[in-house]
């Protein structure tokens, strides 16, 4: 691994577990085994550029996520396993890491940047699950309101899951989010009638 990519992996490793203000340079070099000169080589605007970076690649990972699954089946599948990949991750640190994208959110006093960052990727996910709902034939507004609704329910699950120690609020609302997508993707029944049929010849 690159000594870039290897900064850019510890701050998201850190930056999960102990957020923007708890992630310090010492921290970095010691998690990640790469001296103080290489950090600002690859960095020279420091911690706040490579925890802007961090933020920008964990956004990224995660839409290519969920436009992964989007390919593998219904809508509501897809939320199911963005559901699931949290429930993972908080259960396999033993609810010790969330997610970085909202640690770098919340640290805009830290760094701006990374808040930014922050951003962009939640408006990926919206883009990709509305994009997946609309191939559904959901109306493109109610497409990009589900879409917000469920990246704030779940990441708000993941919070919740990690201050009571269970992954109790990430099940419950993936399940009420299942339920809630359902109610406004189109029967195919519905679909099949609404498409245009073959002049007959």
């Amino acid at each position: 691994m690159a000594a870039r990519d290897g900064l850019v992996q510890s701050a998201i490793d850190l930056v999960r577990r102990n957020g923007v203000a708890g992630t310090g340079v010492t921290q970095l070099l010691d998690h990640s085994g790469i001296s103080r000169r290489t950090i600002y080589l690859n960095f020279p605007g420091g911690k706040s550029e490579l925890i802007t970076e961090a933020t920008r690649v964990a956004g990224r990972a995660m839409t290519t996520l969920i436009e992964t699954f989007g390919r593998r089946g219904e809508p509501e599948a897809t939320v199911t396993s963005f559901t699931d990949t949290w429930k993972q991750v908080v259960e396999s640190s033993d609810f010790l890491a969330g997610c970085p994208v909202v640690a770098a959110a919340l640290g805009r006093s830290e760094s701006a940047g990374a808040a930014d960052a922050a951003g962009a990727a939640f408006d990926d996910w919206e883009q990709a699950l509305a994009t997946r709902l609309r191939a559904e034939h959901v109306a493109p507004e109610t497409a990009l309101s589900l879409a917000t609704t469920v990246i704030a329910a779940i990441e708000g699950a993941v919070v919740m899951s990690l201050a009571k120690r269970s992954a109790e609020p990430l099940d419950r609302v993936g399940r009420h989010l299942t339920e809630l997508i359902r109610a406004h993707v189109p029967p195919q029944q519905l679909i099949d009638t609404d498409r245009p049929r073959p002049t007959p010849v």
